[in-house]
């Protein structure tokens, strides 16, 4: 093993005994400060003259639109193709950044005994929520994954040993590792896309690469006006207005997590 890996690995194991001997809620309310320092050599995206740059890029996604399954595997499809995310053949490894799942999944505090028929069998996608105040970049012994200027959080592949402590952390299960070398999975890489490696931890980073050259993200292109992108920060944006005219809620707000991602039911 090289000298370098070792010495991550002996980051991590004092990282892990410090979070053990922390009450795990202690997680979710350190404050916001910790949870938004860059990592020190942030990998870069270069960007072009119509880049798009926010202070903290939000989505509104709208599930009255939202009639079936194939209202949503578009937006699944749009993005794992463009990113080179692998089709595992056992489901137990399976790698995602953006899926399908039901309202008492998403929303279990939300959940009740009697509900609308409409909401409790829909298909309702999520994916990263690149919180305000992430868990998952506290506990990152090697910085892999960061808060970028812009609010998206990150993952640094090159610095990530597997540790899987951010996986632990995030309460919304949006982290997937890589137990086997994801290339022989990709049916059609895309070459303007790093693939992963095994053993690293991987997930949505709402298209960073594409806001770099004034796209928005594949999901939102693809979603036929389901998903809305924008500045939250900006009360002219389409996101904002968006929250700002309808009732919205968030995936395990109360953990103070502050999601970017939100829903109009």
């Amino acid at each position: 093993m090289k000298k370098g890996r070792r010495n991550f690995l002996k980051i991590a194991g004092i990282s892990a005994l410090g979070l053990g001997a922390k009450p795990v809620l202690d997680v979710f309310a350190s404050s916001e400060e910790d949870a938004v320092v860059e990592a020190p050599a942030e990998p870069r995206i270069m960007r072009g003259p119509n880049a798009m740059t926010a202070p903290q890029w939000a989505m509104v996604i709208d599930t009255r639109k939202i009639e079936s399954h194939s209202d949503v595997e578009p937006m699944i499809e749009a993005c794992h193709k463009i990113h080179n995310v692998p089709e595992m053949p056992d489901k137990k490894h399976e790698i995602k950044w953006i899926w399908e799942t039901e309202f008492k999944h998403a929303f279990p505090n939300l959940a009740g005994e009697y509900m609308s028929k409409r909401v409790e069998h829909l298909g309702l996608p999520v994916l990263c929520n690149h919180c305000e105040n992430p868990p998952c970049v506290r506990v990152c012994p090697t910085k892999a994954t960061f808060r970028n200027s812009q609010g998206i959080v990150m993952m640094d592949y090159h610095r990530c040993i597997g540790c899987r402590f951010c996986m632990a952390a995030c309460p919304y299960g949006s982290r997937s590792f890589n137990f086997f070398d994801p290339k022989p999975h990709i049916e059609e890489e895309n070459k303007k896309f790093p693939t992963r490696m095994r053993g690293v931890v991987e997930k949505c980073n709402f298209c960073a690469e594409r806001l770099a050259v004034g796209r928005k993200p594949a999901c939102v292109e693809a979603s036929n006006g389901i998903m809305a992108f924008g500045d939250l920060h900006d009360p002219r944006s389409e996101v904002r207005e968006i929250i700002d005219s309808n009732y919205t809620i968030r995936r395990k707000q109360n953990l103070g997590t502050r999601p970017a991602v939100y829903y109009i039911i």
